[in-house]
């Protein structure tokens, strides 16, 4: 006996129907300009680590902090804003994505919302790292707080919510605008290129790995902006 289906059961949720989505002219800008923060952020802790160097431990890091002042000041800036703006952002590809791949957008969106939120919090350490090494005095003494700070069980999650957000949230995210087709698959592409070239960059000790999945996300993310922008009223 044959049984008439409801249209939404016979389609999937990246082929179904969708309403255009409404312009945002703010969630647009956001995403023309926030994510390249992370190619300025990631661009200054390359150059400052070209002949070695890192941040891995208090010491590294007040060591990288003395050695280069202005491009480690320079790197924190630019991703605090960014992770700031990340929040539009991603506000901004759930518009676009609408009711497509719903399942897919709506967990990345939160969980790139809530990583970035924490990556404020991590980066903005970087002032404090500075301003020590700047002074001067015990060094050693400030690189156990740094150690401690960043160790302290009651810390931990913040690191662990960042960590999920940045590689699972973002590659989510892509894979909806993949999966939707509201962008060109090369622009969803791009966007999934951060989270596996960050992966590789940490796995060969390159941090120019890092700059260039930051360079496309934020070439991805722009199209998903030009896109908003273009979008009836």
């Amino acid at each position: 006996m044959e049984t008439s289906l409801p249209p939404s059961e016979l389609t999937s949720d990246a082929s179904a129907p969708a309403d255009p989505p409404r312009r945002s002219v703010p969630l647009a800008l956001a995403l023309l300009t926030g994510p390249w923060g992370f190619v300025v952020a990631n661009g200054a802790y390359a150059w400052a680590t070209r002949a070695g160097g890192g941040d891995s431990t208090g010491a590294e890091a007040l060591a990288l902090e003395a050695a280069h002042p202005g491009l480690m000041r320079l790197g924190t800036l630019a991703a605090m804003l960014a992770s700031l703006l990340m929040v539009p952002v991603v506000l901004g590809v759930k518009r676009l994505l609408g009711g497509r791949s719903p399942r897919l957008g709506f967990v990345g969106t939160v969980l790139t919302g809530a990583g970035y939120m924490c990556y404020f919090a991590i980066v903005f350490s970087g002032i404090t790292t500075s301003v020590m090494a700047e002074r001067g005095g015990p060094l050693a003494d400030y690189a156990a707080v740094i150690d401690s700070s960043q160790s302290d069980p009651s810390a931990i999650w913040v690191f662990l919510l960042f960590v999920l957000g940045n590689l699972v949230g973002t590659l989510l995210l892509g894979l909806a605008l993949v999966r939707s087709r509201a962008v060109p698959l090369w622009a969803g592409a791009a966007v999934i290129a951060w989270p596996v070239l960050h992966v590789i960059g940490l796995m060969v000790g390159s941090e120019w790995f890092e700059v260039t999945g930051a360079t496309l996300e934020a070439v991805g993310l722009a199209v998903v902006g030009l896109r908003l922008l273009a979008a009836p009223r």
